[in-house]
């Protein structure tokens, strides 16, 4: 699809990717830029998606104290770092046997180690963990805001402030405030992708690398920028590209090492395969199976109720977000979220977090930021959707109910 017959949003391919000042092209040097001011200090994109990121920590904060009363009296810091968090710092503080007395300790394999070693750094200047993750989360997301907004307008002029937008004020935006892995993810995925578009090929993979050690996802991400380095213009087929390619095995590393390192432990080549399972239930079933696991465990605890339905429609939405990418030829994007859809539709017993991840599928939050600028009632429709569940979600994490 084509604005004018010059700009390119998600429905183009990957060959025909907008080219703008910033690209790299093969065989061509960069102009020198200045390192003082930095870019998001002075360019007003990143001002915006700054000014976007700002407002929804503060919004998030105003809610949590407002949905407080009469629900909880935990400390701050306790209604920002629950379940992930906890074992973040437990792994930080203790490694993979957990400290003393923790009864679930064996669980902490499905945790990759890239949140506890930043934790485990930060330690000698802030020993509170709780702290920590909350902190890393309010950079990493500062980061993340910034990147989304550049990485849409690469694809789309003009849909990196709705983007940004889109992403904080989605159903699960709650994780990007608290201590858990998300904003420090996409911090680094996304920056990823982004380099992978203009080319710098060894740039997307070091960052997908570090993406991989704070979450398996990273290895979904290091696919898609495969694919796109096969089928670019400026990946393999451009001067120089088959002396780049292996840099796009190094995301692999940081798995490999893992493996080994649990299997010291544990004697077991899969344990965080075996982990998933036996505290997730995560193992190979039919798809219909895991609908119907989810549907039916939606009225057994009535407070989860809401919860397996958002994960029930979440599933919905990614499995759809799969197809429209098949349809639009979006092979890369299409080759970093099938990994996801066979994972969550397919390896799972039951919906599970799936909701929460949404907040990675960053082709989605793309796609809404383009819809925003050619059919404004879209934009709106889908505000009035998610902010009031956002809301709700926030309420319901900060004072201990399970969101995903």
């Amino acid at each position: 699809m084509t604005d004018g017959g010059t700009k390119t949003d998600l429905s183009e391919t990957a060959d025909a990717a907008p080219v703008t000042e910033a690209d790299v092209q093969p065989g061509v040097e960069e102009t020198p830029k200045r390192w003082w001011p930095p870019r998001w200090m002075t360019d007003a994109g990143d001002r915006l998606a700054l000014l976007i990121w700002l407002a929804s920590h503060i919004g998030f904060l105003i809610y949590m104290y407002l949905a407080g009363p009469g629900r909880t009296t935990d400390p701050f810091l306790t209604r920002l770092t629950r379940w992930d968090a906890e074992n973040f710092i437990a792994i930080a503080e203790y490694g993979y046997d957990g400290p003393p007395g923790m009864q679930d300790a064996s669980k902490l394999p499905a945790f990759f180690p890239g949140m506890s070693i930043l934790i485990r750094a930060l330690k000698p200047i802030i020993d509170d963990g709780r702290l920590i993750t909350v902190l890393i989360s309010l950079v990493a997301s500062a980061v993340v805001a910034v990147a989304m907004s550049r990485l849409a307008e690469s694809y789309f002029p003009g849909s990196g402030r709705y983007a940004v937008a889109a992403l904080f004020l989605s159903p699960f935006a709650a994780f990007l405030h608290t201590g858990y892995s998300e904003s420090l993810f996409l911090a680094l995925a996304i920056p990823a992708w982004l380099f992978a578009r203009r080319g710098r090929w060894e740039d997307a993979a070091v960052c997908a690398t570090l993406a991989t050690t704070v979450r398996i996802s990273g290895l979904f991400l290091a696919f898609g920028i495969l694919v796109m380095f096969l089928i670019a213009g400026n990946g393999l087929r451009a001067r120089g590209g088959v002396r780049r390619a292996p840099w796009l095995l190094l995301p692999g590393v940081p798995i490999v090492i893992y493996t080994i390192y649990q299997w010291s432990r544990t004697g077991d080549w899969l344990a965080y395969n075996t982990v998933q399972d036996q505290h997730w239930g995560r193992h190979a079933v039919w798809p219909w199976e895991a609908f119907l696991n989810t549907w039916n465990m939606s009225d057994d605890i009535p407070t989860l109720t809401v919860s397996y339905y958002e994960e029930m429609i979440a599933a919905a939405v990614l499995l759809i977000l799969a197809i429209v990418l098949a349809f639009r030829r979006r092979w890369p994007e299409l080759a970093y979220l099938t990994p996801q859809v066979l994972s969550f539709l397919t390896l799972s017993s039951f919906y599970l977090s799936i909701g929460r991840a949404s907040l990675t599928w960053f082709p989605l939050w793309i796609a809404l930021g383009a819809m925003a600028t050619r059919r404004r009632w879209v934009w709106y429709l889908s505000l009035g959707i998610m902010i009031p569940v956002m809301a709700i979600n926030v309420g319901n994490f900060t004072t201990g109910a399970w969101i995903g």
